[in-house]
């Protein structure tokens, strides 16, 4: 078969099972859209490139499959970059498909021309410029392999517009790529492992991303009640234990529950799975865990000891390591451990006001979220305190619920995300709960939503503010508030009416979480502005550069800050 590089292309990933592209189009990746027509595959045409490769990671991280996301040259490629290095952090599979001007331009400056090989060589699992469209046959299915495989990423592919125009004989097609087998982490530190599980008197299981990417939740559950062990977690792993189990201690870590930091001074015995040491979990790290021995499983052998020194690293898929542990491990009675972590949650509850006196708290509106919204609704956060209130007290009951940058911290990352949910579950509620500074940063995909008719809710806690800037500032920097207000704040209900979709603003003086439930009961995409304090603050906080257990449950003055 004589092919262009272009149908080559659409073949490929068309072989590779992929039934939905976000993008836009430009002069270099026109040749490929010409060849999308007749082609079963549907394209997402967004409003700008950051919102398709969030589109692109909301499918991904709702499906554990790779999205893809496509550009164009130059601008088109660059404004790519963000959520490339957003999936790089959290280890979402990803393959961004960029055009490029003809290899005879390469490297003269031409229009719309950057080295997006260069570029995108930092922020990727790995990268490749196409040199002739024969290559596009290992390259493609190389591309899914190596971004589902092991320790999922970004993978960028770089297609020259010659490539894409050039023709090829084509007499075999290649089997599509997929995830590769994890090598069997060998039986020796298992049983080590399972030793000291059993000899340890106040063991914790610290539960990371991976966690939930290994499908590996049900067995650390599991594992925990076999070890009569409290469980913490990540803001990426929330959701890997339901929050009403008996162990569950919550989220550990700069906004963690104040029990939860407590009892982590407390283990002789920490198990990691899945988890990185992030610096918003630990805090400093030197100070983390100072009575506990680690022990750490991961699929990436780089994350063990990079941060803190582990007693035992295993490296391997989580699931099967823990499967096998399971098989060593008897049941465990630890009473007095138990009871001592029950108590450190219970003396140590997420203070707010009653619902009564103040509905749209933030903490209540969200814990208001969980007893409206069915178990398997989808949500989105942007970065700031309302994803922090989401994260302390919105109730993720399953894993691949909640969908939230946590290791880049992109503002703009939660409604192109939660089109993609949407995209990648019909059928099911999608609510992204944003920020009136984040919901900005990529406001131009209502417009898409509203293309597109989605149930996606979109609810914004408008405090007028950057307000996690604000409150840092408040407290770390005497007060000096600069460039943390904004003095201009749109009618973000008339703005979602203007781009075709309901538009809802709460009134304080009415019956507000009745209009809420309102709004989120009717059928379709909608946005719901919710004015809330602009002073509210998310505590517990842990200062910047502080040990956990230097939690500020109150406003007060730091004399320093790191």
């Amino acid at each position: 078969m004589n092919i262009t590089g272009a149908d080559l292309l659409r073949t490929l990933l068309e072989r590779q099972g992929i039934r939905i592209l976000a993008g836009i189009p430009g002069g270099a990746n026109l040749p490929f859209y010409d060849a999308l027509h007749g082609s079963a595959i549907r394209h997402i045409l967004t409003r700008h490139e950051q919102g398709a490769g969030f589109i692109a990671q909301g499918m991904a991280r709702v499906t554990g499959r790779a999205g893809v996301c496509l550009a164009t040259s130059g601008p088109g490629a660059t404004n790519l970059l963000t959520a490339i290095a957003d999936a790089r952090l959290d280890s979402v599979p990803l393959v961004a498909i960029t055009g490029q001007v003809s290899q005879a331009l390469i490297g003269t400056d031409a229009f719309q021309e950057v080295d997006t090989y260069g570029l995108t060589l930092p922020v990727t699992k790995h990268n490749f410029l196409v040199r002739h469209p024969a290559e596009l046959l290992e390259i493609v299915p190389l591309a899914f392999e190596l971004a589902e495989s092991g320790r999922p990423g970004p993978v960028a592919i770089d297609v020259p517009k010659d490539v894409q125009l050039a023709r090829t004989e084509v007499r075999d097609w290649p089997e599509p790529g997929g995830p590769v087998p994890i090598p069997s982490c060998p039986d020796e530190p298992i049983d080590t492992l399972a030793r000291e599980l059993t000899a340890a008197r106040h063991p914790v299981l610290y539960l990371g991303g991976g966690v939930i990417t290994s499908g590996a939740a049900d067995l650390a559950r599991t594992l925990a009640h076999r070890l009569s062990a409290p469980v913490v977690c990540t803001l990426m792993a929330l959701g890997a234990v339901p929050p009403d189990d008996p162990l569950f201690m919550g989220m550990l870590g700069m906004h963690g529950a104040k029990g939860t930091n407590f009892l982590l001074e407390e283990a002789d015995l920490l198990l990691a799975i899945g988890a990185r040491f992030d610096d918003r979990a630990t805090g400093k790290v030197a100070e983390f865990c100072p009575h506990a021995r680690i022990a750490h499983i991961d699929v990436d052998a780089a994350e063990i000891g990079k941060i803190k020194p582990a007693l035992l690293g295993l490296v391997g898929d989580a699931a099967d390591i823990l499967r096998r542990l399971l098989d060593r491990l008897s049941p465990q009675e630890r009473p007095a451990w138990r009871t001592r972590a029950a108590g450190l949650r219970a003396a140590h509850p997420l203070r707010h006001p009653p619902r009564a006196e103040d509905p749209l708290h933030p903490v209540n509106l969200c814990r208001f979220l969980g007893e409206i919204l069915p178990p398997d609704t989808i949500v989105t956060t942007d970065v700031g305190q309302h994803q922090m209130w989401v994260a302390q007290a919105y109730p993720v009951r399953r894993p691949r619920t909640l969908l939230t940058s946590g290791g880049l911290g992109t503002m703009g990352f939660g409604l192109p995300a939660a089109i993609g949910a949407a995209l990648a579950a019909p059928g099911r509620r999608v609510v992204c709960v944003s920020g009136d500074g984040s919901i900005l940063m990529n406001i131009q995909e209502l417009a898409t939503l509203a293309e597109l008719g989605l149930p996606v809710a979109v609810l914004i806690f408008n405090n007028a503010q950057l307000g996690l800037v604000r409150q840092q500032q408040e407290l770390f920097y005497g007060r000096r508030y600069a460039a943390s207000h904004f003095t201009a704040v749109p009618d973000f209900a008339a703005l979602a009416r203007a781009f075709g979709l309901r538009g809802i603003r709460l009134d304080p003086d009415r019956d507000p979480l009745a209009d809420l439930a309102e709004a989120l009961a009717a059928p379709g995409p909608c946005v719901v502005d919710i004015p809330i304090h602009e002073q509210a603050n998310v505590f517990p906080m842990v200062p910047p550069g502080a040990a956990n257990r230097h939690m500020i449950a109150e406003p007060e003055l730091a004399s320093s800050h790191a």
